[in-house]
């Protein structure tokens, strides 16, 4: 199976916190996902943790490579930048990932995360949906020492969401 590709000082177990979160379904094919992954104007109708996403280029509401926007989850408003942008395609993997940083913020220990996502068809009509972020900081520090890690329960609804939205899509 494929992976995330790390940048320089986010991989994992090098870094303050990280969470991998994932799931495999069946009769759900990568496009159909990567409808409501890249489309920030429905993450809200299936993750709870996601408010206020305004985007500071014209890209929006869907995701592009370079697009620049914020939006608050888990309490933290997360400024970010899109660095890979790669739609699903025949044999090929959907890829999406940010940098963000804690907006307004500009003390060294403040809080900075790559947040990767990939899509990817599986023989027998399944779908691999992997979600994986890594987090530097102050805050990053405190979310790694608390059981449960929000980040890691956050993500697994955003995933849980994710495939639920694209599923139900798919019956209509």
């Amino acid at each position: 199976m494929n992976e995330i590709f790390w940048p320089e000082g986010y991989l994992p177990g090098m870094t303050d916190n990280f969470v991998s979160n994932e799931i495999i379904i069946a009769d759900l094919p990568a496009a159909q996902v990567w409808k409501y992954l890249h489309d920030t104007s429905k993450w809200e109708s299936y993750y709870s943790n996601v408010a206020d996403i305004r985007f500071h280029n014209a890209t929006g509401p869907e995701l592009s490579e370079g697009a620049h926007f914020r939006f608050t989850t888990l309490g933290f408003p997360i400024e970010a930048e899109v660095v890979e942008y790669e739609p699903p395609a025949d044999g090929m993997p959907a890829r999406l990932a940010w940098r963000g940083w804690e907006e307004g913020s500009e003390e060294d220990d403040a809080l900075h995360i790559y947040h990767a996502w990939l899509l990817e068809d599986l023989p027998g009509g399944r779908v691999r949906i992997l979600t994986q972020e890594t987090q530097n900081g102050k805050a990053a520090k405190e979310m790694a020492l608390t059981k449960p890690d929000p980040m890691l329960n956050g993500h697994q609804e955003w995933i849980d969401g994710l495939a639920e939205a694209a599923s139900q899509q798919k019956r209509f």
